[in-house]
């Protein structure tokens, strides 16, 4: 019997939406995926906002670096078909607890704010700790975070392979190794699964690439069309 494959909303359901904004994450939550993914920064007046980029010229009609400017000055911004750079808190508000919600620390200094935040909603009936991945390129970020939270899971990314395979996210204490799919193999996916990781494959939108995925065993897979893996 074939295991089931997490369905992971990359950036909302950024295929159809405006990345990373209110109106994605709430497409998303349409086609009930288990998890959705978003990253975040520190912007200058201190506010999680939700963007993936480290400035806002690809995704908005302004420019400039995120840790830059001011929330009031972020909100100005059209990030898309009148859609707003939103919160972290107006995602996780819009989110509620229905669904899992994986948030990538982008910039310096997030380790802390999104711990603290995490810790807050922890406190609120409809949510539960296993509802929560935390995962980021910056590992000694991500090192951080888990000291902070140790109760949470955390995910890392890599860029490529490592030499040792899974070995340094199994040295993190993760849950999930995050990595490319440029990049999977079947050695490495065997490795993770041997010392007891998850492996989360980014972005995985066609339809072969879904299925050759599958093929390999993987746990989850990000897609900026949510819908297409629940024929999977």
């Amino acid at each position: 019997m074939q295991k089931k494959v997490l369905n992971i909303a990359h950036r909302g359901a950024s295929g159809y939406k405006p990345e990373n904004t209110l109106s994605s994450f709430r497409h998303a939550l349409t086609y009930k995926p288990d998890m959705i993914e978003l990253d975040v920064y520190v912007c200058l007046s201190g506010e999680l906002v939700v963007i993936h980029d480290d400035k806002v010229d690809r995704t908005t009609n302004g420019q400039g670096y995120v840790v830059e400017k001011r929330l009031s000055e972020l909100k100005k911004l059209d990030a898309g078909q009148g859609e707003k750079i939103p919160t972290l808190i107006e995602i996780l508000n819009l989110v509620n607890g229905k669904i899992a919600i994986n948030i990538e620390l982008k910039g310096a200094g997030t380790a802390k704010p999104v711990a603290k935040l995490i810790k807050e909603y922890l406190s609120k009936i409809n949510w539960q700790a296993e509802q929560f991945l935390v995962s980021s390129f910056n590992h000694p970020e991500l090192a951080t975070f888990k000291k902070l939270l140790p109760n949470i899971r955390i995910g890392a990314l890599f860029v490529g392979i490592p030499a040792e395979l899974a070995k340094p996210a199994e040295d993190l204490g993760a849950y999930s190794i995050n990595l490319s799919q440029e990049f999977i193999s079947q050695e490495f996916v065997n490795d993770a699964h041997r010392r007891g990781l998850k492996v989360f494959v980014f972005t995985v939108n066609d339809f072969d690439d879904i299925d050759r995925m599958i093929k390999l065993g993987v746990d989850g897979l990000f897609c900026n069309y949510p819908d297409r893996l629940q024929t999977q």
